[in-house]
């Protein structure tokens, strides 16, 4: 089991002629991913040849799925047009759009995000600014390196893409049904909530990490969401205890007023919810071994 992506989603990738395209989708079906066509109306008709593998090329979304029955879109749009490529696959109605791209203007997460809910929210939306979702040994959509783990037991969601591999590798041992990044950017498509929920009814998930940062209310939110709704056992860890307040570090997201999204209160929110929460990622790791350990 894992969560919304397997062995048997089929992937298609809009902007995949392009160079970081082509870079990721060369290594996405090196992991085995099922990638089953390019987005590029520009190059519709074409194929693109990957190492053996030969990948025809679309003149939209709602075509490749038509052709392909693709059920996941990867999004390596440039950021000035990464909005009409998520709308795009929003009306095409395609379950899973994974985006990619960082610097997209806040306004136009905010506006694709909103057409998502107003067409039934029938499209979910990871990212942007993130390194994408991979279930190890299955599929893998996005820029996570496919060989830093394996498949396991426990769940991992995290804002931040290199905290997401540093996670991995460190528990790469004991391995993970699926590690999903869902970005730092201040509106993002997917949240913490989304993902501990599904990792809550995934039979095959025994442990959730859940990887915040500095800035905003979404670890508190997730804190009392797992107070009230999650039974598995949770590990966490919050980026930025030695960040100067008021200054934006790395994430558009991440940025401290007062005592407000500090990672101390957000730490304390998630204890409170019974999460044991590290103050390194080493920690943490070592935190979910001895829960994992009984």
């Amino acid at each position: 089991m894992a969560i919304w992506l397997n062995k048997d989603s089929k992937v298609i990738v809009q902007g995949m002629t392009g160079a970081t395209g082509m870079k990721h989708t060369k290594l996405m079906l090196g992991d085995g991913t099922n990638v089953v066509g390019g987005v590029n109306p520009r190059k519709a008709g074409q194929t693109v040849d990957f190492d053996g593998t030969e990948v025809p090329v679309f003149g939209t979304v709602k075509e490749a799925i038509e052709a392909t029955g693709a059920n996941v879109s990867v999004i390596f749009v440039p950021e000035k047009f990464t909005k009409d490529a998520v709308v795009e696959a929003i009306d095409a109605e395609i379950p899973l759009a994974v985006v990619i791209t960082e610097g997209i203007a806040v306004h136009d997460t905010a506006s694709f995000w909103a057409y998502a809910g107003k067409k039934g929210n029938k499209t979910r939306i990871i990212g942007p600014n993130c390194p994408g979702i991979i279930t190890p040994g299955q599929s893998n959509v996005g820029i996570i390196p496919g060989d830093i783990t394996k498949p396991g037991r426990i769940g991992l969601v995290s804002k931040s893409g290199t905290l997401t591999y540093q996670m991995m590798y460190e528990l790469r041992d004991i391995g993970f049904s699926t590690c999903v990044g869902i970005g730092g950017d201040p509106i993002i498509g997917t949240t913490h909530i989304d993902a501990l929920a599904a990792f809550q009814e995934d039979p095959e998930t025994d442990l959730i990490v859940m990887i915040g940062e500095i800035g905003g209310d979404a670890e508190e939110r997730a804190a009392a969401f797992i107070k009230e709704n999650v039974t598995k056992p949770v590990v966490g860890y919050v980026a930025g205890f030695t960040a100067p307040e008021g200054k934006t570090m790395g994430h558009a997201g991440a940025i401290v007023s007062g005592s407000s999204g500090t990672a101390q209160a957000k730490k304390e929110a998630l204890e409170a919810a019974g999460v044991k929460v590290g103050k390194t990622p080493t920690e943490t790791a070592k935190l979910a071994r001895e829960v994992l350990a009984g």
